[in-house]
Formats: structure tokens, sequence, C-alpha cells
């Protein structure tokens, strides 16, 4: 669970780590709401958590002709995850607003389609499926990317959680921005390998 969203009982100048109130299997949302760390915002924060930890291995792996785009853009983006866990731990807009996280808007993701058209000047065309791997830093991107689509999975369900008699819900631009993010870090991984001068392996079926 991201350590914004976990209520500390702070000692001194320093944050105690373990508090015992999850001892019974439960976790603490925003508002003091307490829910089973099965229920469908745990799961989906639990994804967004280790999706940012996956991209910190990321940036330890980046060679350094990549890290010149990758490493602010990355960074960027984990400090962006950590509203994104903010928001899922809502269980509204308003109450997300009274806590003061900042809502996405289109701009947290329009840019990564900007830097996505700019790595891709520098690719191959794709012609088929390419299997994940390459480089370090490119197959680290591609189990980032899977963790993406997992957490973006797990937000869908959240949404559909949440949403009330009218039909509403408030994290439409989190599923909208994760999506786009799996698109990002596939993206990346090809950057990170053409970076390398690394070969990417295409995918064709197997003859019978």
């Amino acid at each position: 669970m991201p350590p914004l969203l976990d209520c500390r009982h702070w000692v001194g100048d320093g944050m105690k780590i373990y508090t015992k109130t999850g001892d019974n299997g439960t976790t603490g949302l925003l508002g003091g709401r307490r829910v089973p760390k099965h229920d469908p915002a745990p799961e989906a924060l639990g994804s967004v958590d280790e999706l940012n930890a996956e991209l910190g291995v990321l940036l330890t792996v980046l060679p350094a002709k990549a890290a010149d785009l990758l490493k602010p853009e990355l960074q960027r983006i984990q400090r962006r995850l950590f509203s994104v866990g903010a928001r899922l731990a809502s269980s509204s807009a308003s109450e997300a607003d009274a806590a003061g996280v900042t809502a996405l808007s289109a701009r947290d993701y329009v840019w990564m389609e900007v830097s996505i058209d700019v790595m891709e000047q520098g690719l191959a065309p794709l012609t088929a499926f390419i299997m994940p791997g390459g480089c370090a830093s490119a197959a680290q991107a591609h189990r980032a990317r899977t963790v993406c689509r997992r957490a973006e999975r797990r937000v869908v369900a959240l949404a559909e959680h949440l949403t009330d008699r009218n039909g509403c819900h408030h994290v439409q631009e989190d599923i909208r921005y994760l999506n786009r993010l799996a698109d990002y870090l596939f993206v990346a991984a090809r950057h990170c390998n053409a970076c390398e001068c690394v070969v990417e392996h295409e995918w064709h079926p197997e003859p019978r």
C-alpha cells in the first residue's frame, strides 16, 4: 500500500512503520473507512503501488542514452501514480478533493502521447508482435507494462464497484492514464532496445 495512504503513527520526528491496525485483515482508506484487504480498492491500490515499484527498478537499469529522455519522464509518472493511488482510496470525487488530492486531467496523459510519437520516430515500424525482452531495461519496461495492464484491470473493477445508481464514478481519468501508460511503456521498451542496438525478436505463429 502506498505510504501516502496508510495511517501511520508519528513518533517525535520519525514515523512508526508498524501500526498493527491491519492485523485483522483490513486496511484504512481516505475518510477513515476500513475495508477488507481483498476489497476492490486495496486491490487497485496494491497494483498501482507494485507498478510504481517496477518503474523504480526500471530507473536503475536505464542505459545512459535512453535515460536522457526516460528518466525525467518516469520520475514524473512515479509522482503522479501517488496521486492516482490517493484518488483510488477515495469513495467519491468530493472526498478526494476535500483531502487535497489533485485530480488527473487530459494533460497528464497527452504528454505521454507526444513522447510516444517522438520515440517511435527512431524505431522501425511494427510489422508483427514482438517478444518481450532484449536488453535489461527493455525487459524491465515490458514487465512494468504488464503490471500496468493488471493495475488498469483492477481500476476498471473498482470503477464498477464505485458506480452509483446514476452510473457515475470518479476514477475514469485513472483508467485512461493507466491505459496510455501501458502504451508508453511498450514503446519505451522498444526505445531502450534501439538505444542499446539490440535486435527485437518477432513472434509468428508456429507451423503445424
